[in-house]
């Protein structure tokens, strides 16, 4: 059986453009970002962007973090009357303290029965499958509390498990606890997806093997790198150690990653080159005189100078220059 290789929500992260360029390299299944549930009901218009999408960008689902049952489920019902999402994930792995502290995202593992009415509310209501995020812990694992929070989820509806191998303490730092997955994989009937440091076909290929997980949800590993999902799919078919990433093809992605952040990001000038410097240099990230790179990057004012200084990469870093007018139309 093929293995299911997942794009995961990133706030700030997996945009349209991100999905549109991780797609191209072989995710075949992309989340948006996360999204509030107040702000969903409040009709934010930060919202209203972050759920932006084309025909082409599917299948999809969606992500919705919050505290309140009722919120959630107003909310979910408002999401899916918008999009057509193939399911909807309940974030219970956020360990951003801005969440936390309003008792949403890994707050809920604090409060497991309340997770539990809350995914049984929305799964009695919705008519697509419903998923929860999990960590392995809040402060410190309990591998008997993390199979049980993860039973009472398969209880009341979870249709998939995808689980962070770290406690919210730990952020994203420190090993992956891939005995904690394993367990709550062989507790569960419903598939277990596993998360955390994924950032090589070899590191998926070791979540798989230690854990026995049906599937992967690939988060920071694909920034910058969006051919880690082809690689870890070849490599888990066939065993095919995957060549290196030519510097060419990294400026080529790169740039054509920048033509679909001014083409479909919306924000303003100043922020929008802001980002389009902090995603360049996910890709220039380990280049031959990078910092030197970053500083023309801060200094950059306009997408054309941002281009421009792309192109002068052949000299800075060593890679072999491709003209912009080369990149495929879109």
């Amino acid at each position: 059986m093929k293995t299911k290789i997942y794009l995961a929500p990133m706030s700030g992260v997996t945009d349209l453009p991100f999905r549109l360029i991780s797609r191209k390299f072989g995710a075949t299944h992309c989340f948006f970002e996360m999204l509030d549930s107040n702000a969903l009901l409040h009709d934010h218009p930060q919202n209203r962007r972050l759920m932006k999408t084309l025909k082409k960008d599917s299948p999809i689902s969606a992500q919705l973090v919050g505290a309140d049952p009722s919120i959630m489920l107003d909310a979910a019902q408002k999401l899916t009357s918008l999009l057509d999402i193939s399911f909807l994930d309940i974030n219970s792995a956020c360990p951003v303290k801005k969440v936390t502290k309003k008792g949403a995202g890994a707050a809920l593992l604090k409060d497991p029965k309340k997770l539990g009415d809350m995914l049984k509310k929305l799964s009695s209501k919705l008519k697509i499958p419903l998923t929860v995020k999990l960590r392995t812990g809040f402060n410190k694992t309990n591998i008997s509390e993390c199979i049980k929070t993860s039973k009472i989820c398969e209880a009341n509806g979870a249709a998939i498990v995808f689980i962070h191998g770290r406690t919210a303490s730990q952020g994203y730092s420190g090993d992956v606890d891939y005995k904690s997955i394993r367990a709550v994989k062989e507790a569960l009937k419903i598939p277990v997806f596993g998360s955390g440091n994924i950032f090589s076909h070899l590191l998926a290929k070791k979540m798989l093997d230690e854990t026995g997980c049906d599937g992967i949800i690939v988060a920071r590993g694909a920034q910058g790198n969006p051919w880690i999902f082809k690689s870890i799919e070849n490599y888990l078919k066939n065993g095919r150690i995957p060549k290196s990433v030519s510097l060419s093809m990294k400026i080529k992605t790169l740039k054509q990653h920048i033509v679909y952040i001014e083409k479909y990001k919306e924000m303003g000038h100043a922020n929008k080159i802001g980002f389009m410097g902090q995603v360049a240099m996910w890709y220039l990230k380990g280049f031959y005189n990078a910092s030197k790179i970053r500083e023309r990057i801060h200094n950059t004012r306009s997408y054309e100078e941002l281009i421009t200084l792309i192109n002068d990469v052949e000299g800075i870093a060593g890679a072999t220059d491709i003209s912009f007018s080369k990149i495929q139309k879109i």
